[in-house]
């Protein structure tokens, strides 16, 4: 049996390379296409311009929804662990609606580029990457509760050195982009696909855009770190029928069928 066939490691797994690809293709497109620049354009400005932009919001409506999956296992194998612990519970519950706000944002800079709706594709990128950053700190206080019992200690200082990644490039970002909007440096930013050396707020724009890419590949990094844990969980449906027919009568006592969630079949 070949490692992402083990449990449901493959939904990290899957989750990374999808989202891997959806920037990458963007990008190939984008810079083939001479919208944006190849030195370090933002993310989201790979997929502002037809035909990426529609391969760019489809893509990342699936990774969304890979993301969602992926949190709720995590969120269900938490649980099965330590069902009695208050403490991990209420975590377990913050980082699930965490994660979810987070998928959200991811959807909606899917679905609307900054050249068209500023203000929802920025809101967005603050619910995936500010609710990202904290489920991923959320987590990895989960990984120190639960660590030596649970697992050993390494995954809980390889998480922790993957949010002090995404911190100091979330605090780069924001402390750039910051001064790169302020006004000092024009008025029609947004708007801007192409940057010139020689242009003002150039070396920030740079630096915002790499602190961006950077706190992506630490988002990548973190759920690469699920595969071993998704290893050692399985999902199944439960299916409660209500009677023999789908005629309105009275409901009879039937056997439950239990299946898995997905057949190993396929």
């Amino acid at each position: 049996m070949w490692w992402f066939q083990q449990g449901l490691s493959f939904l990290p797994s899957a989750l990374v390379i999808w989202t891997s690809a959806a920037f990458i293709f963007s990008y190939i497109t984008a810079v083939t296409l001479h919208h944006v620049d190849p030195a370090l354009p933002y993310i989201s400005d790979t997929g502002t311009v037809a035909p990426e932009k529609c391969l760019f919001g489809a893509m990342l409506n699936i990774a969304a929804v890979l993301c969602i999956a992926t949190i709720y296992v995590r969120y269900k194998q938490v649980h099965a662990l330590s069902p009695e612990e208050n403490i991990i519970i209420k975590l377990n519950k913050a980082g699930l609606v965490l994660g979810i706000l987070s998928c959200l944002g991811l959807s909606l800079v899917a679905n609307f580029q900054k050249t068209t709706l500023f203000f929802a594709h920025v809101s967005g990128a603050v619910l995936t990457f500010g609710m990202g950053s904290l489920y991923m700190f959320v987590q990895t206080i989960l990984s120190y509760q639960m660590q030596p019992k649970i697992h050993g200690k390494q995954v809980f200082w390889i998480r922790l050195l993957l949010v002090v990644w995404c911190g100091v490039s979330a605090f780069s970002m924001l402390t750039c982009s910051s001064i790169l909007y302020s006004g000092d440096f024009g008025t029609d930013l947004v708007q801007k696909l192409h940057w010139n050396p020689e242009d003002k707020g150039y070396v920030l724009h740079m630096v915002t855009t790499a602190a961006e890419w950077s706190m992506s590949f630490s988002f990548f990094g973190f759920f690469l770190t699920y595969i071993r844990d998704f290893q050692k969980i399985s999902l199944r449906v439960e299916t409660n029928l209500h009677g023999l027919t789908l005629y309105d009568t009275a409901p009879c006592p039937v056997i439950d069928e239990r299946t898995q969630l997905l057949s190993r079949d396929l």
